[in-house]
């Protein structure tokens, strides 16, 4: 197994330090942090340049907040400066190494892919293996990003890096909080990186085809009800032995005719149709006349499913 080394010294260059300045702020010009930086951005980077330099940079505290959608989360928020930039830093050098590890079945926080990948994957399988596809199986894990071992994460790490002030780095920013936080933009990948060995398992060596992982959302499909069964309950064992995870109770398998619901749309065998709690949001929306902005962002979750009547009810418009 390939191990990387030297990736620190190119991660800390300013060049690689503008780069991530550059990505850090697209879609947040407007904001404070950003704004307030730009007032002295060269003496800023300067300074985070001599931090990571002399390996004295420390990840700021956390401001946090709660979300309601789609489930109650609390998200945590860092400061642009420099904490987003270093986060971009890392990712500019590690996020093609990461991406090559993963297997396709993955889809949460990966460019080309997300929601839309995840559910025109999902709707490839029912179309053309309508047989292997009868059942499914969906589940999902016990508070997941708080629940992610330091330490297992950071033997992986070290088994796929060499670069001992690389590692540093990145435990400094585990180490940070608990669990993985919600809204680091390195969390992302780090929870798909910690879940990488599960999804080698269940297609290598379970031999699972019709397999996806949005984040700790699991969706398998299969012609046997029994297997189904079977397989949840090694994936009991083997999440809990190797990644101190545990599956949810709500977990079920089911025939694939009551619906999928997964990633915001509900699969059937022949078609595809919102979630049920998405439609009565884009319907309250339109009754109160939200903003252009909200109708347009529930359309285009509407215009990637068969919707054409709900789109005509609600806007008297077709797709």
């Amino acid at each position: 197994m390939k191990r990387y080394s030297n990736l620190y010294q190119e991660i800390c260059s300013k060049d690689n330090l503008r780069l991530a300045d550059q990505r850090a702020r697209r879609g947040k010009r407007g904001q404070y942090g950003v704004s307030n930086h730009d007032k002295h951005s060269e003496a800023h980077l300067e300074c985070l340049f001599v931090l990571l330099k002399e390996k004295t940079y420390k990840t700021s505290s956390y401001k946090t907040a709660t979300i309601y959608e789609p489930k109650e989360r609390t998200i945590y928020k860092l400061p642009y400066y420099p904490d987003r930039i270093v986060h971009h830093a890392v990712m500019n050098l590690l996020e093609p190494i990461f991406t090559s590890l993963f297997t396709a079945d993955t889809y949460s926080c990966i460019k080309g892919k997300g929601i839309l990948g995840l559910k025109n994957a999902i709707r490839r399988s029912l179309d053309t293996d309508m047989a292997g596809t009868t059942y499914c199986l969906k589940l999902d894990i016990q508070k997941f990003y708080g629940n992610i071992d330091h330490d297992i994460l950071k033997g992986m790490l070290r088994r796929k890096f060499k670069d001992r002030d690389l590692l540093w780095l990145l435990d400094e920013i585990i180490d940070s909080a608990d669990g993985v936080p919600i809204g680091n933009y390195l969390s992302q990948y780090f929870a798909n990186f910690y879940f990488t060995p599960f999804d080698h398992w269940i297609k290598e060596q379970m031999g699972v085809i019709h397999y996806f992982r949005y984040a700790d959302d699991i969706v398998i499909f299969s012609d046997s009800k029994p297997f189904l069964h079977e397989l949840l309950a090694a994936i009991k064992e083997y999440l809990k032995t190797n990644l101190k995870l545990t599956v949810k109770r709500n977990h079920r398998v089911s025939p694939v005719w009551c619906g999928v619901d997964v990633g915001g749309y509900k699969h059937f065998p022949r078609h595809t149709l919102l979630r049920p709690s998405i439609k009565k949001n884009f319907a309250r929306a339109v009754f109160r006349k939200k903003s252009s902005h909200c109708i347009a962002s529930y359309r285009g979750w509407a215009k990637h499913c068969n919707s054409k009547h709900l789109l005509k009810k609600l806007l008297n418009e077709t797709v």
